[in-house]
């Protein structure tokens, strides 16, 4: 079972799809950035690619103990440009860098451990801890949370949406590039990319 994992690499095999896919997500992680209303992950099984992006996109993830998480996309040929724009916000630039360019899945211990995930439960307590955590977000003035969901967009010297058009232009490179037809059609044929260097 999974949270999300992310691109469907035979469909993003079809080069004639990029555009429009990329635009999807990029839209899908704005909308859920930028709603006024709080926004909850409730992850367990796998969160990957831009499945990590949607989780990472909510006000607050939690995740089932045994859930797992990660950014293969350089394998792949490809750049996790549009979730780079809420990685640098959660966890830093040194987990950043570990992340995207070792491509190794975590656990969901050590996603909480550098932020990228506020709570970890055990999978029955999974949506009863999301309810819990609703319940007291509700506690606040709807304006109050608005506002505040706002400003700290604002604090940023760059906004999300920015940071997502800069980034949704590296991806769509990245999309339309030979390593990306490499590393998809090697995932797609089960066997290790060829790359050239």
């Amino acid at each position: 079972m999974a949270f999300c994992t992310g691109l469907d690499l035979k469909e993003a095999a079809d080069q004639t799809k990029a555009h429009v896919t990329g635009e999807m997500v990029a839209n899908i992680l704005i909308t859920l950035s930028q709603t006024r209303l709080i926004t909850i992950a409730a992850v367990h099984g796998a969160a990957v690619a831009g499945g990590a992006g949607i989780m990472s996109a909510c006000d607050f993830v939690i995740a089932v103990e045994r859930t797992r998480i990660g950014y293969p996309e350089v394998r792949r040929g490809l750049v996790a440009g549009l979730v780079m724009t809420f990685l640098r916000r959660q966890v830093g630039e040194r987990n950043m860098r570990e992340l995207l360019l070792s491509s190794e899945l975590i656990d969901a211990e050590r996603a909480k451990e550098i932020g990228l995930v506020n709570r970890v439960v055990a999978k029955e307590d999974l949506m009863s801890e999301a309810h819990k955590f609703a319940e007291s977000v509700l506690q606040g003035a709807p304006d109050a949370l608005a506002q505040t969901k706002r400003l700290i967009e604002e604090l940023w010297w760059r906004s999300v949406k920015e940071d997502v058009d800069l980034a949704l232009k590296y991806h769509l490179q990245a999309r339309e590039s030979r390593e990306a037809r490499e590393g998809i059609t090697a995932f797609n044929e089960k066997r290790k990319p060829r790359w050239v260097a």
